[in-house]
C-alpha cells in the first residue's frame, strides 16, 4: 500500500446543539477522500429498518460483556439512561484503515480521550463547537424542542466537554454548515498531502 492509500483516523467531539453530525453527513458527501463513518456496536434493540454491520454491530450484553474483558473495544461506555452499551470495535478501525478508509469516529469527549491512548491509530482530531456556550444556549433555545431544564443540563456538560478543547488538534467553530465542512476537508486535505510528503 502506497502513502496515498493509507486510511486515517478522524475523531470529531463537540457538545450536543454543535450541530456535528449535520457538519459529518454532509463531509462524508462532499469532501473527496474516501471518508466513512465508523459503525459502533451498540447492545440496544435494531430499530426498524436498521441491520447489523450497515447501521451498528448489534450485539447481546453477553457478548459486549466479553468483549469488553477481552479488550476489544476502542473505546466504549454505558448509556446510563436507558443501560445500553455503544462502543468502537478495534477490528472494525483496523480493517478501515487497512482499506485505505478515512475513518470518521464522532464521539463525545471521554470516548476520544480513550481513543487516544491507543498510541497505535494516530488519530486527526477535530473539536466543533458554536463559538461559545451563549451561542449554544441560543440554539438550543430556537429549536423550541428542549425544556429549560434540559438545557441547563446540556450547557452544563458542554461547559465541561469545552474545558478539553486544548486536548485536539484542531478547533473548527461552526457558524455556518458549507463553512465547518469546508475547514475539515481543508485540514484533512492538508494532513494527506503531509503525510504523503513524509513518505516520499
Amino acid at each position: 500500500m502506497n502513502a496515498s492509500d493509507e486510511g486515517r483516523l478522524i475523531i470529531i467531539s463537540g457538545p450536543s446543539g454543535a450541530g456535528k453530525s449535520t457538519v459529518v453527513r454532509q463531509l462524508i458527501e462532499q469532501c473527496e477522500l474516501p471518508l466513512v463513518a465508523s459503525i459502533s456496536a451498540t447492545t440496544r434493540t435494531p430499530r426498524l429498518n436498521e441491520r447489523h454491520g450497515v447501521d451498528y454491530f448489534f450485539l447481546t450484553e453477553e457478548e459486549f460483556a466479553r468483549r469488553r474483558r477481552h479488550g476489544d473495544f476502542l473505546e466504549c461506555k454505558q448509556n446510563f439512561g436507558l443501560q445500553n452499551w455503544y462502543g468502537t470495535l478495534k477490528e472494525q478501525v483496523a480493517a478501515g484503515l487497512n482499506a485505505g478508509k478515512w475513518l470518521i469516529l464522532e464521539i463525545d469527549v471521554e470516548g476520544a480521550m480513550e481513543v487516544l491512548r491507543h498510541r497505535e491509530f494516530d488519530p486527526i482530531t477535530i473539536f466543533i463547537h458554536p463559538g461559545g456556550l451563549d451561542e449554544l444556549e441560543r440554539r438550543l433555545r430556537l429549536r423550541g424542542t428542549e425544556t429549560a431544564e434540559s438545557i441547563a443540563a446540556r450547557l452544563e456538560t458542554a461547559a465541561v466537554e469545552m474545558s478539553y478543547l486544548t486536548r485536539y488538534r484542531y478547533e473548527v467553530i461552526n457558524d455556518t454548515v458549507p463553512a465547518a465542512v469546508d475547514e475539515i476537508c481543508q485540514i484533512l486535505q492538508q494532513a494527506k498531502e503531509l503525510n504523503e510528503c513524509s513518505k516520499s
